[in-house]
């Protein structure tokens, strides 16, 4: 008989899991703490509430991003099919209507018979129950019962950095009379309202900001000195507040969250000094977020500096911004390339705990996490995703990048292997480059799905 299959989280690796995991006929049962006991940083007990922005990256073709997706749709990934059909306009990139996004989500959980759902908090793990494979997908946040049971089983401590969500802004209260709509580079249709500044108003707007007054670190945020060499705070590379990047040059922001290249303002015919990017929040376009804006600033702060960017003079704020700390597993230590801890191979790590960063990132952990499940509870040996692939080459980072200096990842092309030496010499244009990555990964990849889905029927 076939194993039972225990997925821990509901956040967007746990829903994949089990909706990859039945369509093979395994049994779930589906665990989420919410609303039992909810996080720091959740603010509903819907399944795949995606917290911190609402993008799931660029759909422009040949990119990392892209390649990933497409690898995910072509493997019938339930969760982006939800995000496709949940869409909202974004340019060239996936964003969603979040509320949307997490109702769909559930109404596929719901129509799947060989899921159970349990709203309970787990605090144990059996890692000798030879009749269950279980996914632990409980996410950045996982409740502190359950992340002592991780470290007691792995006998590692975690480490620690710090995530982010931008603000979200009402958007009848913007001024449009000072905005204006555009793509970068045009690409895509203008879905984004850009905030555009002079040298003068960057200047008084990074004065305010590189003094505000920012929010003292939470006792659950602590992180323990031995894990980050007594360093307070361990922000994670890709998700720094606003405030830190301005604190490491003045021009910090403009090549970064504020970069204006491409933006060319229509009323002036030029790029402007520096711009703030307000995307789209829901299908309704009652609100936006500040693209990259992440910050640590207390709340009455964030609304007087906020309100210093061109057209939010007089903005409300439907949610400020926050800084949290997330815990994932020091993976290439403790994982295999089938997401299975080495100590305890009937357990598995998916999603952000694993060390991957970001939505999709997450949600293609899950996705290969039901995978393997699947195969592992009929008695089969699962087959690792291919090198060659954006989703092998993710789990190949995360399973074998260097121990010391081990960090959460987004997809990009430093992950894949590169092209032959004999062909770098001959193309020296990277997006044709990237162009032939991206097609020798999706052979590579089509060639392993149509073998798993095989071996499962």
């Amino acid at each position: 008989m076939a194993k039972r299959i225990r997925v821990i989280g509901g956040g967007l690796a746990g829903p994949e899991a089990a909706l990859q995991a039945a369509k093979f006929g395994c049994s779930v049962d589906l665990y989420e703490m919410r609303p039992t006991r909810s996080t720091e940083a959740h603010q509903t007990s819907d399944f795949a509430e995606l917290v911190c922005s609402n993008s799931l990256k660029s759909e422009s073709e040949n990119t990392a991003p892209w390649l990933l997706k497409q690898e995910m749709r072509r493997a019938g990934s339930v969760l982006l099919a939800e995000a496709d059909a949940s869409a909202v306009p974004a340019g060239h990139a996936l964003a969603v209507d979040r509320v949307e996004f997490s109702r769909r989500v559930a109404e596929r959980i719901a129509a799947e018979p060989m899921i159970t759902v349990h709203r309970e908090e787990v605090t144990s793990l059996d890692a000798d129950d030879s009749e269950t494979i279980t996914i632990l997908a409980s996410g950045p946040l996982t409740s502190p019962a359950l992340a002592a049971e991780l470290q007691r089983l792995t006998g590692s401590g975690h480490l620690a950095f710090y995530d982010s969500i931008s603000p979200i802004v009402d958007a009848g209260t913007i001024d449009m009379e000072k905005v204006y709509m555009a793509a970068r580079w045009d690409k895509g249709t203008a879905d984004y309202i850009n905030c555009p500044f002079t040298k003068e108003e960057y200047d008084r707007f990074l004065d305010a900001l590189t003094v505000a007054e920012t929010v003292p670190a939470k006792e659950w945020e602590q992180i323990p000195a031995a894990e980050v060499e007594k360093q307070p705070l361990h922000y994670f590379e890709g998700c720094l507040p606003i405030e830190e990047t301005a604190r490491r040059g003045r021009d910090t922001l403009r090549f970064g969250p504020m970069k204006p290249a491409g933006l060319t303002n229509p009323r002036t015919g030029r790029w402007p000094y520096a711009v703030v990017q307000l995307r789209q929040e829901n299908l309704r376009a009652d609100s936006y977020n500040l693209v990259g804006f992440q910050n640590h600033l207390k709340f009455g702060e964030q609304q007087r500096v906020l309100r210093m960017i061109p057209g939010l003079e007089n903005a409300t704020f439907l949610r400020y911004g926050q800084i949290h700390r997330n815990t994932y597993i020091h993976a290439p230590s403790l994982l295999t390339e089938t997401l299975q801890l080495r100590a305890h191979p009937g357990i598995m790590i998916a999603g952000q705990l694993s060390g991957v960063e970001g939505y999709t990132e997450s949600i293609a952990s899950g996705m290969l996490a039901g995978l393997y499940a699947a195969a592992l509870a009929q008695g089969r040996t699962p087959q690792p995703a291919p090198r060659l692939s954006a989703n092998g080459s993710l789990t190949h980072y995360i399973t074998h990048a260097e121990a010391k200096r081990f960090q959460p990842a987004n997809i990009t092309f430093d992950l894949l292997l590169p092209l032959e030496e004999s062909l770098r010499k001959k193309i020296r244009d990277k997006k044709e480059r990237h162009r032939i990555q991206c097609e020798r990964a999706l052979v590579a990849w089509d060639e392993w799905l149509a073998q798993t889905l095989a071996a499962g029927q």
